[in-house]
């Protein structure tokens, strides 16, 4: 049955429709990607050191500097090796909020163990030598407990916050999906920890017996974004199985319900597990996607480089089908998501804005390229 209205009311809903539809249904503007650097061999990762320099991960366990020209340095010394093998390498990079004055990086990467004892997700951190071809004073922060033997899901998404601790964003392993429900490993969790590894007082299961201190948050499934909000809460994405790509907002003691609730299903079909997509005491995903996207990277857009009904919009890469999504909030809902560079082409892996207000992503690809995002034809 359609509603009514007494007629007063019909001059008012007009003006609010009106006020209401440029905000969820403003057009982008023409972009233009220009390729700052190419011939990058499956980035994953990028942070901005500043003087328009930054550094970029290569999965098979490089990292280098891409100065302001475009100009990509050779691949640093000191970085230690890691196991490359399927979804493994050397993965996410960020700068260290006071990187000016310590010129301290924080990384993540597969870690291979001891003979037979499989691999595992590491956090490090280390000083870029002052000719920026090293890293120095390389110190091993955080390890993912239990190593196990597997090529998949390592997860590997960092963020600082203000106060200097680090959220790292791990994936359940494939094999091990079971574990992201139980506190006595770090398997589809977010862990939170301080620079130097150990874990800050209030972390939620601090004290608990059998709980490992640095958990943050459990139920995940293979993070393989995450972000700050303007607002200072973290948001991450997590892979679905064949649908069920999640978007949470990631709180302390929450449990975001993998494998018991999911949206997805087994590969070649079938449920997981009961098969249901909500049970009480678990978090339902902010936004999910089905059929997957296989999405990685997200940035919030803080600035006005691509007109103001950019900001604090949603910018998430799509690795299956290759395109960027611009996600339109009202508050915490997605409204609408509109797909944008259909023609790129190319497996969108990191997403960031950088500190010139402009869009930067790295395609994942044996040639992969850095590129920059401009408004405008």
């Amino acid at each position: 049955m359609t509603p009514s209205f007494p007629s007063p009311l019909l001059p008012l809903l007009a003006l609010v429709g009106t006020l209401i539809a440029p905000a969820l249904h403003a057009q982008s503007p023409t972009l233009t990607t220009e390729v700052v650097a190419r011939g990058l061999q499956n980035p994953w990762g990028l942070a901005f050191i500043g003087e328009g320099r930054m550094l970029v991960t290569e999965r098979p366990g490089r990292m280098r500097v891409v100065e302001a020209n475009g100009r990509v340095g050779e691949p640093l010394a000191g970085v230690p090796r890691v196991d490359a093998v399927g979804q493994g390498g050397l993965l996410d990079v960020v700068a260290d909020r006071d990187f000016s004055r310590n010129r301290t990086v924080h990384f993540c990467y597969a870690e291979p163990g001891a003979a037979g004892s499989g691999n595992s997700t590491a956090l490090a951190s280390a000083r870029l030598s002052t000719d920026s071809k090293s890293l120095e004073d390389v110190k091993v922060v955080f390890s993912q407990q239990p190593k196990f033997s597997s090529r998949l899901h390592f997860g590997c998404r960092i963020v600082q916050t203000d106060d200097g601790h680090l959220f790292l964003g791990l994936g359940d392993r494939f094999q091990r999906m079971a574990d992201a429900q139980t506190l006595d490993n770090h398997h589809g969790k977010v862990v939170r920890i301080r620079p130097d590894g150990s874990a800050p007082p209030d972390n939620p299961y601090v004290g608990r017996a059998g709980a490992l201190p640095e958990i943050w948050s459990l139920g995940h499934r293979n993070v393989q974004a995450a972000t700050l909000a303007p607002d200072g809460r973290l948001w991450t994405i997590e892979h679905g199985p064949q649908g069920g790509d999640e978007i949470n907002i990631t709180a302390a003691g929450k449990n975001y319900g993998w494998p018991v609730i999911t949206y997805g299903e087994n590969y070649g079909g079938g449920q997981i597990g009961d098969g249901i997509t909500s049970k009480a005491g678990l978090e339902q995903p902010l936004h999910y996607w089905k059929p997957s996207i296989a999405p990685s990277g997200m940035a919030f857009i803080k600035g006005d480089r691509y007109g103001k009904d950019w900001r604090d919009s949603l910018l998430v890469g799509s690795l299956k089908f290759r395109y960027l999504a611009r996600l339109v909030l009202d508050g915490e809902r997605v409204v609408r998501e509109e797909k944008l560079l259909p023609e790129l082409g190319q497996r969108v892996r990191d997403v960031r804005e950088g500190p010139d207000g402009f869009i930067y992503l790295l395609t994942d690809d044996r040639d992969g390229q850095l590129q920059r995002l401009r408004p405008g034809a």
